[in-house]
C-alpha cells in the first residue's frame, strides 16, 4: 500500500498520475519517493516492463546530463572489453527479471514473456541510465552501471525537494 502523500508527490514529480504503483522502492535523501516499483502489467493488462521507475525530476535531469556526456557509449564499449563487468551486468538483468516475475506472481498476473526487455537495455546494451540508476537505488549493489552513474551524479537533493510535499495527504490509500 502506498500512502496518499507519496502518490501526491509522485503525481507532482511526473506531472500526471502514476500508473501501476506497487510500492515506493527508494526515497530520496530529501524524504520524497524517487523510485517506484511498478506492476509488470497495468490495470488494463498492458505489459509494463519497467519494474523500477525513477520519478524525481532533479535526479532525472542530472542523469540526462550524464547520458548527454557520452557515458552510455563508453559503458557499452566496456561490456565487450571487460568480461567481469559483462557478467555483473548479466546478473543485474537476471535480478531484474526475477523481481519482475515475482511481482507478477504476487499480483496474480501472467509474467511478461522472457524476450521482453528489462531495464536500460540489459543485458547486452546500455541504453537508459535512468532505468539502471532506478534499479541500483531500489536494490543497492544489483546494477554495476547504475552504481557507476550514481557515483558520478551530484547531490540532486542538496537544495531541497523537487516538489513541495502535500501535508494534507497523510492518509493511506485503500
Amino acid at each position: 500500500m502506498v500512502d496518499r502523500a507519496d502518490l501526491a508527490a509522485v503525481r507532482a514529480q511526473l506531472g500526471r498520475p502514476p500508473r501501476g504503483v506497487r510500492a515506493v522502492a527508494h526515497r530520496c535523501p530529501c524524504g520524497l519517493p524517487d523510485v517506484l516499483e511498478t506492476a509488470p502489467r497495468l490495470p488494463d493488462g498492458t505489459p509494463f516492463p519497467t519494474l523500477f521507475y525513477l520519478t524525481c525530476p532533479k535526479a532525472a535531469s542530472a542523469i540526462g546530463t550524464l547520458e548527454a556526456s557520452g557515458l552510455m557509449r563508453r559503458m557499452q564499449d566496456r561490456l565487450a572489453e571487460e568480461p567481469e563487468l559483462a557478467a555483473a551486468y548479466l546478473a543485474a538483468h537476471e535480478d531484474y527479471l526475477a523481481r519482475r516475475d515475482g511481482a507478477a506472481e504476487e499480483e496474480g498476473v501472467e509474467p511478461l514473456p522472457r524476450g521482453t526487455q528489462t531495464a536500460g537495455g540489459m543485458p547486452d546494451r546500455v541504453k537508459c541510465l535512468h532505468a539502471l540508476v532506478a534499479h541500483e537505488l531500489a536494490v543497492p549493489g544489483a546494477n554495476p552501471f547504475g552504481r557507476e552513474a550514481l557515483d558520478a551524479l551530484p547531490e540532486w537533493w542538496a537544495d531541497g525537494p523537487c516538489v513541495a510535499p502535500d501535508p494534507g495527504s497523510e492518509e493511506e490509500d485503500s
